[in-house]
């Protein structure tokens, strides 16, 4: 058995206060009603002459409406508290997990500070962080100055195939456009029809920051609309070669600015707090790559662990409500007070007429 409501809420401790009073009310009255019977007695004479005064001792009936109250006031108190019962179990099924990969394709995610490379790497450990995930739904988009996106879909296969296919050349426009990738995954989210029901979540991993856009504000938009963003930074503050790579994948140089210089990658303390507040917005994590490894891994059990815990199938326990017996029983002892009287009905006993007198006992009682 459990109650709907706490008992000891505001509303329903008034009422037990209020009952426990109107109880405390009546015992003081009776007490009361003694004592004066006790002094009227005593005032008008002997108690044998004044109990032939009163018609009726309403004292008991008194009482006993009293308790009928009280008892009505507290049974309406647990009616409030909504009484509920087991009557049963059922089976809650699993909630599905929406995952949308953003991975950034920018020329610097070549650099090699993680091997085989940036995105060699990341296009490997997302491939595993979908075999880790069985029953989820993915969709995928990868950027660098213009996304490209694949919807969501149950073939997990095919979302890593997408990575897989795709290299930093690849792309039409470079550079590192994190607030439109972001805007393309939530689009992705709103197309699903069956996205709305789902727990959302978009995994961004990239190596940089965006000086064009604000993917503040369509993280804030994420969050209002319940979905949160996992941040993988790969890279640091160290400045790291970006290598030449040609056609077939095969390292030819190392790229160079128009002045001869080696280009490198390196991300900036307002790019590394930029990242940060795009997972904090929306209640995500933020994971950072350190000792060769990009972080997806860990972003991956966590998701794991999720599904396994948070959004795995639940027994519960179905109530049956059961308020309307303490509430008929509260009304049956209301009308059953309502209806009992103070005291009994009297019979109205008819007296007899005095007989007309007759003229002789006129002039007699004259006389």
């Amino acid at each position: 058995m459990r109650f709907g409501y706490d008992l000891l809420a505001l509303p329903y401790l008034a009422v037990a206060i209020g009952c426990v009073l109107v109880l405390a009310g009546f015992a003081v009255t009776l007490v009361l009603a003694s004592f004066a019977r006790v002094r009227a007695e005593k005032r008008f004479g002997q108690p044998e002459l004044v109990d032939k005064l009163a018609t009726f001792d309403a004292t008991g009936r008194r009482a006993f409406k009293g308790v009928l109250l009280v008892l009505g006031i507290a049974l309406s108190f647990v009616a409030l508290a909504r009484p509920q019962f087991g009557r049963g179990t059922r089976l809650i099924p699993a909630t599905n997990l929406d995952v949308i990969v953003v991975l950034d394709y920018s020329k610097s995610m070549y650099a090699r500070d993680v091997l085989p490379s940036r995105t060699a790497r990341a296009k490997a450990e997302v491939a595993r962080l979908i075999q880790d995930l069985p029953g989820a739904r993915f969709g995928a988009v990868a950027f660098a100055g213009e996304p490209m996106s694949f919807p969501l879909t149950s073939d997990g296969a095919a979302i890593a195939q997408f990575f897989r296919q795709l290299d930093p050349n690849d792309m039409p426009i470079g550079g590192t456009a994190t607030a439109r990738a972001l805007e393309r995954a939530r689009e992705l989210f709103a197309r699903d029809p069956k996205a709305k029901e789902h727990v959302r979540v978009i995994v961004l991993v990239t190596d940089g920051e965006d000086l064009e856009g604000d993917p503040e504000a369509v993280a804030r938009a994420c969050a209002q609309e319940g979905t949160r963003i996992d941040v993988v930074q790969i890279g640091g503050r160290a400045p790291e070669v970006i290598p030449e790579v040609g056609e077939g994948g095969k390292v030819t140089g190392i790229r160079r600015g128009d002045d001869g210089k080696p280009l490198t990658t390196e991300l900036s303390a307002e790019g590394e707090a930029q990242l940060a507040r795009i997972a904090e917005t929306t209640h995500g994590a933020i994971v950072r790559s350190e000792h060769g490894e990009t972080g997806i891994d860990r972003v991956a059990k966590e998701l794991a662990r999720m599904m396994r815990e948070e959004l795995s199938e639940k027994v519960e326990t179905i109530y049956a409500e059961e308020y309307a017996w303490p509430l008929g029983a509260a009304l049956l002892l209301f009308v059953l007070e309502a209806l009992l009287p103070e005291a009994p009905r009297r019979r109205l006993t008819e007296t007899a007429a005095p007989s007309p007198l007759t003229v002789k006992e006129r002039r007699r009682a004259r006389a």
